[in-house]
């Protein structure tokens, strides 16, 4: 089993990036010139770009281009491992999530190294639209190793997980979470029905078992407006 094209590009420019070609804060060359040396679609290049500046591999500047990103500052955050279901939920309202994409495939390489994964392990990619009463809040990736979650039916793990795991005896253990703000792409913008270029909040989380196993690797795009991050000390 092969990884989908845009998986393989994602793969071949983190290299480039780790091997030095492509330094920290390198302008990387125009989309229609990455398309034409891949030989894919500016569709097809897109995406693969567009799941690295997810990663904050890469960042946009608009009017500018695309540039390896900088190291940010960081402050750790601490809070407990809760899932979007019990927040919304413990704010009244109704949690639901649409399902775009559900596939079975090889990892990214930033996936395997985010799940500690072997090679020749699959993963579940899953993309959804996270809704609370209808209201589009976030758009989500998540990414998790399929050995796990095999044996469960595909409702089980698409409209609650992290329940679903806890049922089946898995204990969730803690998170490490990174967030930054960005603007809305063309196709996150109609997901979210936001305009081209709204504030949005990025969240970018590994969550491991109580054991120490990284379970779920979830990239989320998070409407401005409508959603924040608070965590009580």
């Amino acid at each position: 089993m092969s990884s989908p094209i845009y998986i393989q590009i994602h793969n071949k420019i983190k290299q480039t990036i780790e091997s030095g070609q492509w330094k920290i804060g390198d302008r990387i060359p125009a989309e229609r010139d990455l398309a034409v040396q891949f030989g894919v679609s500016r569709m097809t290049l897109r995406q693969a770009v567009q799941t690295l500046v997810d990663e904050g591999i890469l960042e946009r500047h608009v009017g500018s281009g695309t540039f390896v990103a900088r190291q940010k500052v960081q402050e750790r955050m601490s809070s407990g491992v809760t899932s979007f279901t019990e927040i919304i939920e413990s704010q009244g309202k109704q949690a639901s999530s649409k399902t775009i994409s559900y596939l079975v495939t090889m990892p990214s390489i930033s996936e395997s190294e985010k799940l500690h994964l072997i090679n020749g392990e699959k993963v579940l990619r899953m993309e959804r639209i996270r809704y609370a009463d209808d209201l589009p809040i976030c758009f989500e990736v998540a990414t998790l190793p399929y050995n796990l979650i095999k044996d469960y039916e595909r409702a089980q793990i698409s409209a609650s997980l992290y329940k679903t795991l806890e049922e089946h005896g898995l204990s969730i253990g803690h998170a490490e979470q990174t967030v930054s703000a960005t603007s809305a792409p063309e196709r996150i913008a109609d997901y979210l029905d936001v305009k081209r270029g709204a504030a949005i909040l990025r969240l970018r989380q590994t969550t491991s078992l109580s054991d120490g196993r990284p379970f779920e690797y979830v990239r989320t795009q998070y409407v401005g407006e409508r959603f924040e991050f608070y965590l009580a000390k």
